[in-house]
């Protein structure tokens, strides 16, 4: 049985900042309430979380934190995106390819875990 990770609702745009900042490995899944590709991706990119324990989840939604667009220069939802230690290291926009964005994310994953254990 898969366990399915929640994602924290960020509502402000303080709320992201600090969500990001509080989280050494942090993802963000930015959507907009009437964007279909957002929802039929959305419990795609949860189900593929399992995979990754250590970063923590969050969900904004465009319509209600306006601002997010802005701060994170996104142009199209969904916006999937990765920080480290406050770092963006990772985006996917729009139209994702899972398993690529699956290998990427893989790839700076197990980075971040093996510079850890030194």
């Amino acid at each position: 049985m898969i366990n399915i990770r929640i994602f924290e609702e960020l509502h402000t745009i303080e709320e992201v900042d600090r969500f990001i900042s509080s989280n050494p490995l942090s993802f963000i899944y930015v959507s907009h309430i009437n964007c279909t590709v957002c929802q039929a991706l959305f419990p795609q990119v949860r189900v593929l979380m399992e995979k990754f324990p250590d970063i923590q989840l969050a969900h904004v939604d465009s319509a209600e934190v306006e601002e997010v667009a802005e701060r994170f220069i996104v142009f199209s939802v969904p916006a999937m995106l990765l920080f480290i230690e406050g770092k963006e290291y990772l985006r996917e926009a729009r139209m994702v390819h899972m398993s690529l964005f699956e290998e990427k994310l893989q790839k700076i994953y197990e980075g971040y875990k093996n510079e850890r254990l030194f």
